[in-house]
């Protein structure tokens, strides 16, 4: 049985690796560390309120991530408050695809988006995750994809 729950402190470690391994699945490179970085920005922004995600947990284990980091830019006619969600880490393993995870996920994360302000939410879709977005109700928007709260 699958369960959802926002992320905590001691899920960082994990929370990190599933998002190095999104990352590649997707097709990025870089001969790095990337942890150290990650660790850095998700231990900021979730104190500051700033980042937020939800887990999939079968059991104890993490088997789907969602991530909103919430910025504020100058307000424009598409987004007056000037408040936007960005999506990201939105990630499910493998042998947990295609049971509705990632768009339970990611109704949380907008419901996040929601509650903070957010008059839009934006991403930049990977190919596997064109239809999700797609079926949720984002539009394609230049170089990302948009969904208006």
């Amino acid at each position: 049985m699958i369960e959802y729950r926002k992320l905590a402190y001691e899920d960082i470690d994990t929370f990190i690796e599933m998002r190095i391994n999104q990352l590649r699945e997707e097709g990025a490179t870089g001969d790095f560390d990337l942890r150290p970085a990650l660790y850095d920005y998700y231990k900021r922004h979730m104190a500051d309120g700033t980042f937020v995600s939800w887990l999939a947990v079968d059991g104890d284990k993490i088997v789907g991530t969602s991530g909103m980091s919430f910025v504020e830019k100058p307000p424009y006619f598409g987004c007056p408050s000037g408040r936007i969600g960005l999506l990201s880490s939105m990630y499910t393993d493998n042998n947990y695809r295609r049971q509705g995870i990632a768009k339970m996920l990611l109704s949380k994360v907008i419901d996040e988006a929601r509650a903070y302000g957010c008059k839009t939410v934006q991403i930049t879709a990977s190919d596997m995750g064109v239809l999700l977005y797609s079926d949720f109700g984002f539009v394609k928007n230049g170089n990302f994809m948009q969904y208006n709260l």
